[in-house]
């Protein structure tokens, strides 16, 4: 490992470093390979590594722990890359705004989730749109609910789809679909013989969470369902990726919990089956929030054929 611990931040980082050297970090935490981040970014990984290195010299600390499998933040990468990725999501914001702009305001519509786009609900929405309406240009954002919240804030998303409710004022809501709680585990986990799993059979397992949303409503979810102390699993939360807590399942590292719409994302090696107490599945409820003030034609085209899709039941059933 690179041996940073001595060395001060050089006074011309700021000059040296560009915002291709953050997104270069950014993926490969993200990723937890350098590989992986270079294909994600199109890029060498050489040069990826090359990049990551000139961070690390100019900042005068370690960003990454180097292993076999892979890489991982170190404590001091975890603030600088916390930072990074604020600074990158800004500067996209920035240019999609301007793309808005000179586009036209019905020619583009932003959609922040935190679930999967690999199948289901969202999904089929997203393609159903882009169908009907194959001028408008389609923009995706996955982050933590926090920053999604604040981006549509920001007028930096037209709309918010997410699990729960959430507390912002000068918007609008509607419910949409609810998805089942699976529990993912690897192919040969002694539960993965069932067709079921109940809740109290997760006891003695160690359930790995992702700081990720919505790990959090995971973690509630599973200290609702096994009140007593001594029927809960051990819980490490780990600050990655949901694709890398799958990473770590079929390492057999543990078992986790995930929606039914992460069963589209091909993952070798892993089985999902269905959670179950007494009243049966539990569920998770999606909403869509959009700000109140906004009048991009594409965000009510959109809009329309939610309800469509997920009409609400009439009060009083």
């Amino acid at each position: 490992m690179h041996n940073f611990h001595r060395r001060r931040p050089s006074p011309q980082a700021s000059k040296a470093l560009e915002l291709k050297h953050l997104r270069s970090a950014v993926a490969a935490a993200d990723c937890g390979s350098f590989r992986k981040a270079a294909e994600l970014l199109r890029s060498q990984q050489s040069s990826l590594s090359r990049r990551i290195s000139e961070v690390e010299h100019h900042l005068g600390i370690a960003i990454f722990e180097r292993y076999s499998g892979g890489v991982r933040p170190t404590r001091a990468g975890r603030s600088v890359l916390r930072l990074a990725r604020t600074i990158v999501e800004e500067f996209d914001a920035l240019i999609a705004t301007a793309r808005s702009v000179q586009n036209g305001e019905s020619g583009r519509l932003s959609v922040g989730f935190c679930t999967s786009l690999s199948v289901g609900n969202l999904q089929a929405s997203l393609l159903e749109f882009k169908q009907r309406f194959p001028q408008i240009e389609l923009a995706t954002v996955e982050r933590s609910r926090t920053r999604l919240a604040a981006l549509l804030r920001n007028g930096l998303l037209d709309i918010l789809i997410v699990t729960g409710m959430l507390p912002l004022s000068g918007t609008k809501t509607l419910p949409l679909w609810s998805e089942r709680v699976l529990v993912a585990l690897a192919q040969d986990h002694p539960l993965s013989s069932r067709e079921t799993v109940n809740w109290t059979d997760l006891r003695e397992q160690t359930v790995l969470l992702s700081h990720c949303d919505p790990g959090k409503e995971f973690e509630d979810l599973l200290l609702s369902k096994l009140v007593s102390p001594e029927d809960r699993p051990k819980i490490e939360r780990h600050d990655v990726s949901r694709g890398i807590i799958k990473s770590l399942i079929s390492m057999r590292a543990g078992i986790s919990l995930v929606l039914e719409s992460d069963m589209g994302a091909n993952f070798a090696g892993l089985a999902y089956r269905e959670l179950l107490d007494g009243t049966g599945p539990s569920r998770f409820d999606f909403s869509v929030y959009w700000r109140a003030d906004n009048e991009n034609p594409a965000l009510a085209a959109f809009l329309e054929l939610l309800s469509e899709r997920f009409p609400s039941p009439p009060l009083g059933r």
